[in-house]
């Protein structure tokens, strides 16, 4: 329990982090992954899309910050993990299909990778509790520590 609960609290405070800078300077994160692209011989992204996408960009950002966050302050809930890992996974299959169907975009790949990593892992945790609260209940054992 204390690694999901640590692993929660560092997601919320990492997707806060990322949606005030996706929010404040959404270019950053661009022209990093811009400025890389070259040495995997990758095209770089067009520098557009703010507006309307900056708005759904920072509004993804805190939902999925909330969700880490009420992991955390109510672990015993599975509502949240499984929330979480649906908008990660969903980020992740929608960033490779843009990769290969529109164009291969470092920042595309990247989001793929990282997004699915995070809702790979957090369904691990969900599974992990679940066996650790299967038997810790079987055994009538502490499920607080």
């Amino acid at each position: 329990m204390r690694f999901y609960k640590l692993f929660s609290i560092a997601a919320a405070v990492i997707f806060a982090a990322a949606g005030i800078i996706f929010l404040f300077s959404p270019d950053s994160a661009l022209i990093f992954f811009n400025n890389i692209s070259g040495y995997f011989g990758l095209p770089q992204a067009p520098m557009q899309g703010a507006g309307f996408y900056l708005i759904l960009a920072s509004a993804y950002m805190y939902f999925v910050t909330l969700l880490a966050y009420l992991m955390y302050r109510h672990p015993e809930e599975n509502i949240y993990p499984l929330l979480l890992a649906q908008a990660k996974l969903a980020s992740s299959i929608i960033s490779l299909y843009l990769f290969l169907v529109q164009r291969p975009y470092l920042i595309y790949f990247a989001n793929f990778v990282i997004d699915g990593f995070i809702g790979i892992t957090v369904l691990c945790l969900v599974k992990m509790k679940k066996k650790r609260f299967d038997y810790a209940s079987e055994n009538n054992t502490d499920l607080h520590s």
